[in-house]
């Protein structure tokens, strides 16, 4: 079998820990991942340490349009924390063990219950501060659903999905809370909405990369002063 279908071993995991810790200070207590075009988040870590991807051991490679593929490691808002300049999906021809890890017995429960996925407390910490700040009406709670890309869903599948009872699609996400559910890592998730699921036939809309990208510009400052003072409200909470 081939690099892009082995399943990483448990060595492969410990070389890769291993070779970050003795090139970085950085003891992270927080792990921030950025999704397309939000990679700005890691400006505002300070005293920061950067790794390519291609420069970690192990590691897999960004290859979409607005993942840096960089890994940064420093403080924000006083806190520890590494963040991922550019995550891992499926379509870009890795495998789940590829895109976020395995479930092994020797990281946490090999059947995690999902129930309470994203953490209560971390919800309602970041809805307090996004008020705070101004953003409530743009702030929602919702079902967010993962698809395997890399085209845009047809119009029969979001219908499908609206009917099951999604709020949002996306090709992210899902993958890592499940693997950081089975870590034990409490999470928190929330997601940009760049465009509206085409639902009508006839219409002349379509899904687009590039508005994507726009949209995640048009709102980096506003996620940036959510994310930043969410960090420093879970340090003054004791979550970190």
């Amino acid at each position: 079998m081939g690099w892009e279908l082995d399943e990483y071993t448990y060595e492969q995991h410990k070389e890769t820990a291993e070779w970050l810790l003795d090139h970085t200070k950085h003891r992270p207590s927080l792990a921030i991942i950025c999704g397309s075009g939000l990679g700005g988040l890691a400006d505002l870590v300070k005293d920061p340490v950067v790794f390519n991807y291609t420069d970690i051991p192990n590691f897999p490679q960004s290859t979409v349009v607005g993942h840096a593929g960089k890994l940064v490691f420093g403080m924000l808002a006083g806190v520890s924390c590494v963040v991922m300049k550019g995550r891992f999906h499926m379509y870009e021809g890795y495998p789940l063990w590829k895109v976020s890890g395995s479930l092994w017995g020797r990281f946490g429960p090999r059947f995690p219950a999902m129930s309470d996925s994203y953490d209560e407390q971390l919800r309602g910490l970041a809805l307090a501060v996004g008020r705070e700040l101004g953003y409530g009406p743009s702030l929602h709670e919702g079902v967010y659903c993962t698809v395997g890309g890399p085209n845009y869903e047809t119009i029969a599948e979001c219908r499908f999905l609206q009917q099951l009872g999604a709020d949002a699609v996306g090709m992210s996400t899902v993958p890592e809370v499940l693997v950081a559910r089975h870590c034990g890592l409490r999470v928190f998730g929330f997601s940009l909405i760049t465009n509206k699921a085409v639902l009508e036939y006839g219409t002349r809309e379509k899904a687009n990369h590039a508005e994507v990208l726009e949209a995640g510009r048009q709102a980096a400052l506003k996620l940036e002063r959510l994310v930043s003072m969410l960090v420093e409200r879970m340090k003054g909470n004791g979550l970190v």
